[in-house]
């Protein structure tokens, strides 16, 4: 079964299989060596490989089935913040913790007969004020890099608006918030696609995972390195992946120009990202070698 065929598919869901599956998509996105990531042979002076570790096992029981079930979105996401805090000094995770949230929540109470992309499209339709201000408060209290001041909808105010209309009024800065507004195209639409070409050329898991972190930096700019360095240094770094996808540029290279001292280019929300397509291939599925 391939990546794309298997957002029809609907496994059935032991009691612990989801745990073991959030874990793992965590454990296989940070264990692969993603340009400019933290990685085993890569830690940040703030965060580690073991950090990461460390937040994707505790995140494993937030989301097990019986909680994603009875949670609301809200609720799976203050309790993945407040988790990963108790594990790990910095901010780790929150975007996982945000894109994950209502993929677990549709993979628990999803029907017989109805597959993983209208089930999130569904959950995400239900989103209400409760589900905002739940997340507002856990965005605050971890405090994720270039956050800023909003216009409008700041996490640091309490919400008036549903959590899906929040996210929808900052989708033009941030991806993650866009994937709330369009039900998760990037990863069912090209994060999918991406990971099954790849797979399909016979790349092994970790080398396929790095091969889907390069297709999605080529194909939109990282939004955290937007907001922390700008708009055309995220360009940039997107032209620089697309040069990596062509052949014109070594993975190695590549790496390097991100990791430089003088100017370290996180590429943190495509990251995210792909963990949530590894997520998605799981729950649909999808067997990664």
């Amino acid at each position: 079964m391939n990546a794309v065929d298997a957002t029809l598919s609907h496994p059935r869901l032991s009691e612990d299989l989801l745990e073991h599956q959030v874990q793992l998509a965590c454990v296989l996105e940070v264990s692969a060596a993603k340009p400019g990531n933290i990685t085993p042979a890569h830690d940040f002076s703030d965060t580690t490989y073991a950090d990461m570790v460390r937040a994707a096992l505790v995140l494993g029981p937030v989301f097990a089935r019986r909680r994603a079930r009875l949670g609301s979105v809200g609720e799976l996401i203050a309790e993945g913040v407040e988790a990963t805090a108790r594990v790990a000094r910095a901010n780790t995770n929150l975007g996982i913790v945000l894109l994950f949230a209502p993929l677990v929540r549709a993979a628990a109470t999803r029907r017989t007969d109805e597959a993983l992309r209208p089930a999130t499209e569904r959950t995400l339709a239900q989103l209400d004020v409760d589900d905002a201000a739940a997340a507002f408060a856990a965005i605050a209290r971890a405090e994720p890099g270039g956050l800023g001041e909003a216009h409008e909808h700041d996490v640091r105010t309490p919400p008036r608006v549903t959590l899906r209309e929040a996210m929808a009024a900052a989708a033009h800065r941030d991806s993650i918030a866009s994937e709330y507004a369009t039900g998760y195209a990037i990863v069912f639409d090209t994060g999918l696609r991406l990971l099954d070409d790849a797979l399909n050329d016979g790349l092994s898991t970790p080398d396929a995972i790095v091969s889907l972190q390069i297709g999605l930096l080529a194909s939109r700019p990282d939004t955290l390195i937007a907001r922390k360095t700008g708009a055309a240094t995220a360009r940039a770094v997107t032209a620089a992946a697309s040069e990596v996808r062509e052949g014109a540029r070594s993975l190695e290279d590549f790496d390097a120009s991100l990791r430089s001292a003088d100017n370290r280019l996180n590429p943190g929300t495509t990251a995210d990202l792909v963990a949530a397509t590894v997520l998605a291939a799981l729950l649909s599925g999808v067997r990664l070698p």
